[in-house]
């Protein structure tokens, strides 16, 4: 998938892992940087995507830390050598052990600690990738620290969006209140056309979720 918008940038969706989690690859077609958005599983599969593209990874970047986004970030960041980001909020090692308790994993050992963050993101931080660039949006809801990144014609929402849907809000550190706050003030005012890329499931636009979203009626 290709999205030209001043920059080229080079993007890759792929859903891995028991939970169907999306993690995304993108990159420079001009200086063949690249980053990777919530190493959710699979760490093989992502990596061959990477050399595929012909990549090499400069930042490993988590929309939230819930176990199903994160199982293969120690994996990732040993073969790339790319420092992990993500939101100041968002990452204590008490809310993801947390988590993983809840969906079963440390119980059959699939899931333990994960590194700690280099680089701690705030709401209007930029990101930027070779000549690709991206502004932090701090939409929390389904977790504390959860974020969007936006930036040439796509916005990646982790669980905040979904198509016709919206993230859960029955863990530790959810709020439906703040979830519906962060989609009508972060993302439902992008333009139209946006390309929201979900933690979860197919792409949508902003459009077509103001519109259409059963949880955004009015």
């Amino acid at each position: 998938m290709r999205i030209a918008n001043n920059s080229t940038m080079i993007l890759r969706g792929l859903e891995l892992g028991p939970f169907l989690s999306n993690c995304y690859i993108v990159g420079s077609e001009k200086t063949k940087e690249g980053m990777i958005i919530d190493p959710c599983a699979e760490a093989e599969t992502i990596m061959d995507s990477v050399r595929q593209l012909g990549l090499t990874i400069k930042l490993i970047v988590a929309t939230h830390a819930h176990p199903d986004h994160i199982m293969a970030l120690r994996e990732v960041k040993e073969d790339t050598g790319a420092p992990f980001a993500i939101h100041e909020a968002e990452f204590t090692g008490g809310i993801t052990q947390g988590m993983a308790r809840i969906l079963g994993m440390l119980a059959t050992g699939s899931f333990g600690p994960s590194p700690k963050p280099e680089r701690l993101l705030k709401d209007g931080d930029i990101i930027e990738i070779g000549d690709l660039s991206f502004t932090v949006l701090h939409t929390p809801g389904h977790s504390s620290g959860g974020i969007s990144l936006y930036g040439h014609g796509v916005v990646f929402c982790g669980d905040t969006l979904f198509n016709f849907g919206i993230g859960r809000t029955d863990f530790p550190g959810c709020s439906y209140k703040r979830l519906i706050d962060s989609i009508q003030n972060k993302l439902m005012v992008l333009p139209d056309e946006t390309i929201v890329l979900p933690g979860h499931g197919p792409q949508t636009t902003v459009a077509t979720e103001r519109k259409w979203n059963p949880f955004l009626s009015d």
